[in-house]
């Protein structure tokens, strides 16, 4: 490593630390361990920036070692966000690094191509050992910004969404008619294969608690006091951390077919879980009822742009996260639409009035630059729900 690489990295983890230490970092978190204990303080806000399009342009990258590069980037990312964006992001006192586990498939390989962008770039990481990363990071920044080693946190089955890798659309649409016992083995198959890996990944000691600040669903934080459950030795078991469940790709099916030949699988991946957080794009508003009964420790529900609101605010009440995605389309291109934007948030704002309520901004790729833009949305919510 060069001498100008450690001095990038201790820099920006000295500003990490500044920002992560201040007393609104503090606030946040609790507002946000009230959300997800369900007695909320306030809406909480929250963009996800990690889908814009440069907003951590290349050239602002200083560090040549591949590893540092990539934890340059990922600080400065942020560091931009906590400093410029006025959402309710939080930083904490502490740099983690998970387990890099991966698997073998099933044996077919699933293809998937991936397209590069507008301006023919790709993107890639580097692959290093864990303990090699932990080391590296300690020795480089560790005394300014401690380095944590952390499980596994982001549990996500993707059921469904493997089904339709490995049959295709086509046949997920004619299977439950065609050859619905080829349906209900494949589903049980992928089942088997998560609850097996997943019983590994305890074993082994490679889960992480993710009760504090991580993203535990589709863009949302796990913060609560609910989790790890009593009896653990200081390693995270199943029953200690959040799952995510969603099925993205049966919103073409009715509700009752759902319940027939999916739900059921998922229902028991998500029962190892201690907590769920359930849904991405999929409205869920005509099979709560099913989701609900299969999977009553949903704790936090996406509500896409989808679903209806008042309809999903009814049956939710005080008894789940009524996690809004709010349309992405008008703050996105060159101009955003202010008018769009405000009163998609005021439909928000009087269906979920009496919910625990967080409204999380994803999906948005391109802003051509205009930063600003985000903070001027985060200062629109606020001056609609109040709060810091």
């Amino acid at each position: 490593m060069e001498a100008s690489d450690r001095d990038v990295l201790r820099g920006l983890a000295a500003r990490w630390m500044e920002l992560a230490s201040q007393p609104v970092m503090a606030g946040r978190r609790q507002a946000w361990t009230a959300l997800k204990d369900l007695h909320a303080e306030r809406p909480m806000v929250l963009f996800e920036t990690w889908t814009l399009e440069d907003y951590v342009a290349p050239g602002e990258l200083l560090c040549t070692d591949p590893l540092f590069r990539g934890v340059e980037h990922s600080m400065r990312w942020s560091i931009r966000q906590a400093e410029e964006l006025g959402d309710d992001y939080v930083l904490e006192p502490a740099w983690r690094v998970g387990w890099n586990v991966g698997g073998t498939g099933y044996g077919v390989a699933i293809r998937a191509d991936h397209a590069v962008d507008v301006e023919g770039r790709s993107h890639g990481t580097a692959d290093r050992c864990t303990h090699q990363r932990v080391d590296r990071l300690t020795e480089t920044f560790g005394d300014i910004l401690p380095v944590v080693l952390h499980g596994t946190q982001g549990i996500g089955p993707g059921l469904t969404g493997d089904a339709f890798r490995l049959i295709g659309n086509d046949n997920l649409l004619m299977w439950p008619f065609d050859h619905p016992d080829a349906l209900h083995r494949l589903m049980a198959y992928l089942r088997n294969d998560r609850l097996t890996y997943y019983a590994f990944l305890e074993s082994e000691g490679l889960l992480g608690f993710n009760h504090h600040w991580t993203i535990v669903g589709s863009g949302s934080p796990g913060c609560t006091t609910a989790l790890p459950n009593p009896g653990h030795d200081g390693r995270a078991r199943l029953c200690d951390i959040w799952g995510h469940i969603e099925s993205q790709e049966t919103t073409m099916f009715s509700p009752d077919m759902f319940g027939e030949f999916f739900l059921p699988y998922m229902a028991e991946v998500a029962e190892r879980f201690g907590l769920v957080y359930y849904g991405c794009c999929e409205p869920v508003h005509d099979r709560w009822h099913l989701i609900i009964g299969a999977i009553p420790h949903v704790r936090g529900v996406s509500i896409s742009p989808w679903c209806d609101q008042r309809a999903i605010a009814d049956m939710l009440g005080r008894t789940c996260v009524f996690s809004r995605k709010p349309r992405p389309a008008p703050i996105s291109g060159p101009q955003p639409d202010w008018d769009a934007l405000e009163q998609d948030l005021d439909e928000t704002l009087d269906a979920a009035r009496d919910c625990n309520l967080e409204i999380v901004f994803r999906d948005v790729y391109r802003i051509h630059g205009d930063r600003p833009r985000l903070r001027r949305w985060a200062d629109l919510v606020r001056s609609r729900i109040g709060g810091r």
